[in-house]
Formats: C-alpha cells, structure tokens, sequence
C-alpha cells in the first residue's frame, strides 16, 4: 500500500489483539468469560456424565443422531463441501483476494516452513498417520465396500482407492478450515471484534452478535472443540498402545493407553504454556522433521521409481474421480457414501473451530489470496504425497501377496505397523511412528486448547501461560474420564455426538460465508476509494 494512502487510513486503536470482552470475571486466577466459560463446563460436565454413566445406552442414543444426520442430510454435507471449494477458488478470483490479514502494514509473524509445519500438525498430521495405510487399503479390498461401486481387489479398485482417498483429505477438508480461519482472522485482526466465529455473525445482524447469539456459538464451538479432541486423543492412544505392543512386546493395557493420554496431556500443558513460538512451533518444526523422515524411509523402502510413477497416477486419479465422489445424486453406493465421504464431512466440521482458529492466529499478515492457496494447496499437495507413498505401497503389498497386508484389514490400529513390517528398518520406522502419533496428538491438543482459552476468556489471546495450561488439563482429564470409566464405548459416543453437531455447524458456515463475503468486497472497495482520491 502506498504511504500516503495508508496514512490516510483510520485505523483502529490496538486492543490486547482483539477487543476483549467487558463481561469477563476473575476466578481462581483465570480471566474468563462470566457466560460462556461456566455454561461450556457446565454442559461438558454433564455430557461426559451421561457418556460415563451409561456408555451403552448413550452410544446407542448418540449413535442414533450420528446415523439421523447422515443418512437425512447427506446431500446437505456434500452439497456443502462442495461450495466450499467453490467459495475459496471465488475468493482468490475476486478483489477479495487483495485484502491483507491484520491491521495497516501488519508483516507475517511465521516464515514459510515453519507456517506450512503448524498448518500440517494441527490439521490432520495425526489423521494421515492413522489412516494414510489404511484407507487406501480399505477401499481397495472391500473392507466396508467400495467406493462407487467399482470391483474389490481389481485393478479400478486401485485408481478408485486412490481417487477416494485424495478427494476426503485433499481440497474439501481444507476449504471448511480455510473459511473459518479467515472469517476469525479479518473480523478480529482487521476489525477488533472479539476472536470467535460470533464475530462473523455482525454484518448480518449487528450488535446482536455480542448476546445469546454469540455466546451460543462459542459455547457450542468450545463443546465441539472439546469432544473432538478427547476422541481423537483416546483413539489414538489405543493405536499407540497397539503399535508398541506389537513392535516391541510392551503390555496393550489399559494402563500403556491411559499412559499414553497422560503423557500428551502433559507435553501439550507444557508447550501450550510455553507459548506459540517456544513450544508450539518447535514442536511443529520437530514433527515436520520426524514426518519427512518416516515418508523417506518408506519412499526408500518401497522404490523411488514406483513412488514417481505412483504420484502421476494418484494425480490422475484424484481429477477422474473428483466429480462423480462430488455428486450426491443417485449414488449406486450408499453405504461406503455415507459411512465415508458423509462421515468425513461431518468430522471435519468437528475439527474446523479450533483448526480454522489457530490457522487464523498464525496468518496475520498474508492476503486472503495468500492464505487461501497456502492452507488449500500446500496440505493437499503433502497429502498426494504421503498417500502415494503409504497407501499406494500398501495396495501394493496386498496386490502381491506381501506381508501381512496380503490377507487385507484386520486391525485397522495395527494396519500401519504391518505396512511398515514388510519394509527394510521396520523397528526404527514403527517407533518413529508412535512418537510421530504422540506428537501429532500434541499439536493437536495445543491448537485445540488456544482456541477453547480464547473462546472461555472473550476472545482474549493474551491469557497467563497457566491459564491455556488449565485447559490442556481439561481436555486431558475429559479424555481420562471418558476412557477409565465408560472405555471404548464413550470415546465412540463422544464421536458420535460431535459428528452430530457438525450438521448445524455446516449451516452456520453458510451464513459466515455470506458475512465474510460481503465485508471483503466492502473492505476492498473502500481501499479502492482511497486510493482514486490521492
């Protein structure tokens, strides 16, 4: 921007990086928000209560809205997915793209790597683990049918694997995080309204956003963010629990899982204390580091050349299939529809408050153009990569008979151990693969607990170390509570529930997007008027 346009705009005074609320109150040392922070533990209190205290019949009851959401309004998700992608390839055509992130001349605060490390970890880092073997594999071999309907274990089966698996971690997933981190990111930073997705609510109903209105979309986002953490953490300390197990012959006891949610809870308290440059991005460079060198080992132990020709093919196969996965119209596969791609979508929305947050925080700075191809393009680009390597080797393994892998899926939490035992240096690589778990589930947890502290604290991000450190703790005795009492069975009906709440958060998403819309083309237009006056 020229100097003398930019000093000709007004531009707010700071406050504490975003206006903070007037409603806050002091308890125990902590600066909260005097509604939003006791009804949210209030209402969590009493879902895990109902979670643990009959973990069979809440699943059932959980399970049954899970079911409800999917197979009513599954033309409702995609249909949504779809316009999302829509949205932000609109936002980078249009003069919406030219608006910057931040107030004035505002510089972004973290370089290249370091950026595209904490976008990757807090994202799906942990869902690529888990699932870069197996799904692909799934797919590939019928296990809970196929995508589009194509043959079990045929040479289709293959590109349609490969297909399906890009199209639910590619463009889509990204495009709902991407939405919400920019409508937190220009409402807080450009227009000093509170850190919360209620600030894209004002330019489609004003002040109101400051009441119940608002306060029920933070709750409901701290709740979301919450459980969807608690889930991910209990599910993945049952793979890491059976990964050390198996590779190293260590007890798959409750007590390795319940250790294993400890040590994260408490390595995240730590980070998450230490601040966004001390603990959260070393700890997402580190995990970078740790994720290229498991995805050398593999590419190395699989064939450089067949990796290569893997990655043309994937890319083919991702185009060929975009559109008809896209479709929800006379489906011939309603099962694997529903119980994958419908899923999917629904998790994602779980995840996009405390992802779309933290992506927010960490962009401040860039245009939405920048952002917009940065969070879109980049993770896509690493997932094509990561699944050509780990699952395109892992169809081949059970195309050729290799290995365990050759008798299909049979434990889905072992299935990256198996994959791995058929490759050279498989001990090193499978206890790379559980610090990657670990770590992953870190930076996970860490961004997840920035975004619930703001949120419980009126969208203050400048709240004491101790106070992000509680809620590390929270979500970490949430976790424990949830797993020791009601096991297996609350974790699933804790996924369940929060699967069921991404339906209304979808449709909330339309309304940010209309509001986020119309602010950027007005934001543009009056940087356009200012300029034609010089």
């Amino acid at each position: 921007m020229d100097a003398k346009v930019s000093a000709r705009i007004k531009i707010p005074p700071s406050q504490s990086n975003t206006t903070a609320s007037d409603m806050n109150m002091r308890i125990l040392g902590l600066d909260v928000h005097r509604i939003v922070c006791p009804v949210a533990l209030v209402l969590m209190a009493a879902l895990v209560g109902y979670s643990v205290s009959d973990p069979v019949n809440a699943g059932l009851f959980l399970n049954k809205a899970k079911d409800w959401t999917i197979n009513n309004y599954d033309w409702f998700y995609i249909i949504s997915g779809n316009a999302f992608v829509l949205f932000c390839f609109l936002l980078v055509l249009t003069p919406a793209g030219n608006v910057r992130i931040g107030r004035g001349e505002t510089k972004p605060e973290y370089g290249t790597i370091s950026y595209f490390s904490m976008l990757f970890a807090a994202g799906m880092g942990v869902g690529l683990l888990f699932w870069g073997v197996a799904e692909p594999l799934a797919y590939y071999s019928g296990w809970n049918k196929t995508p589009l309907n194509v043959p079990k274990d045929t040479p289709e089966a293959v590109h349609a694997a490969m297909g399906a698996t890009l199209f639910h971690w590619g463009l889509h997933p990204w495009a709902v995080y991407c939405i919400v981190a920019l409508v937190i990111g220009y409402f807080a930073y450009n227009k000093g309204l509170q850190n919360s997705l209620r600030s894209g609510l004002q330019p489609l109903i004003g002040a109101a956003h400051k009441g119940w209105i608002g306060h029920t979309v933070d709750i409901f986002t701290i709740l979301l963010t919450t459980f969807g953490l608690a889930t991910s953490l209990g599910l993945g300390a049952m793979q890491a629990a059976a990964g050390m197990h198996y590779v190293f012959g260590t007890p798959n006891s409750f007590a390795m899982q319940a250790g294993f949610i400890v040590f994260v809870s408490a390595l995240s308290a730590i980070t998450v204390g230490a601040g966004m440059h001390a603990g959260i991005k070393l700890l997402s460079n580190i995990n970078m580091a740790f994720a290229l060198g498991l995805l050398v080992f593999v590419i190395l132990g699989a064939g450089v050349v067949s990796f290569v020709a893997g990655l043309g093919s994937t890319t083919a196969d991702y185009a060929k299939y975009f559109i008809p996965l896209a479709n929800w119209v006379n489906r011939n596969d309603p099962e694997w529809f529903r119980g994958w791609t419908v899923f999917y979508w629904a998790w994602w929305a779980s995840w996009a408050p405390f992802v779309g947050m933290f992506i927010a925080s960490i962009s401040r700075g860039r245009t939405v153009r920048q952002i917009v191809t940065s969070v879109m393009i980049a993770p896509t680009l690493v997932a094509l990569i990561w699944m050509t390597a780990f699952g395109g080797t892992a169809i081949h393994q059970a195309e050729t008979g290799i290995g365990q892998l050759a008798g299909g899926i049979q434990d889905v939490t072992l299935t990256l151990f198996w994959f791995l035992e058929a490759l050279p240096m498989a001990q090193l690589t499978s206890f790379l693969a559980v610090i990657l778990l670990a770590i992953f589930m870190v930076t996970s947890v860490n961004s997840g607990c920035l975004v619930v502290d703001t949120l419980a604290s009126g969208g203050k991000e400048d709240t004491s170390g101790f106070q992000k450190v509680v809620w590390a703790g929270v979500v970490g005795v949430v976790t424990l509570v949830l797993f020791i009492v009601g096991g297996d069975d609350a974790l699933k009906a804790a996924q369940a529930g929060a699967i069921a709440l991404g339906l209304p958060f979808m449709a909330l998403m339309f309304v940010l997007m209309l509001g986020l819309f119309k602010a950027l083309i007005g934001e543009h237009q009056r940087h356009q008027h200012l300029c034609s006056q010089r």
